[in-house]
């Protein structure tokens, strides 16, 4: 797409590391809808500065929330997967931010999400066997009536 192609006033700042494009080696272009005296220097760095965070969650969502391995048919489908990831990485952030699953399962901080999820993941396995172990009867009744051949 084409500067040209997009529609309203907008902003463009160009970010050197040097003070000419000649010497300079590294070189973006950022743009903004944004308009007045609110774009400044200051204003584009803060704001560029916290597109990090959106990378840092969409890798995250796709590589351990499986954002990307959808297989829907429709767009409803697709908006449920996408509310269900949301909504997973929203309930991991909280606890590691507020320390909720460090406070029952952690013995080490859980800094990153990859961390927190691992916590999380091992804390509903040992709640899910102690389940199963706690309710062997129901196992021994569904066998005795013959709903299920094997019991744990």
């Amino acid at each position: 797409m084409t500067i040209s192609a997009l529609s309203g006033i907008k902003t463009v700042a160009i970010v050197m590391n040097a003070p000419s494009f000649e010497k300079s080696t590294d070189i973006d272009y950022l743009m903004t809808n944004e308009t007045g005296e609110k774009v400044n220097g200051n204003w584009i760095v803060e704001t560029y500065t916290q597109r990090n965070w959106i990378e840092v969650f969409y890798r995250e969502i796709k590589g351990w929330l499986g954002l990307s391995e959808y297989q829907v048919r429709n767009k409803r489908s697709l908006m449920r997967h996408f509310i269900l990831v949301f909504c997973a990485y929203t309930f991991i952030q909280w606890h590691r931010l507020t320390g909720g699953l460090r406070r029952q399962w952690g013995n080490k901080p859980l800094n990153t999400f990859a961390e927190a999820l691992e916590a999380f993941r091992t804390a509903v396995s040992f709640r899910f066997f102690q389940w199963l172990k706690d309710n062997v009867e129901v196992f021994s009744l569904y066998k005795y009536l013959g709903k299920i051949n094997c019991i744990f």
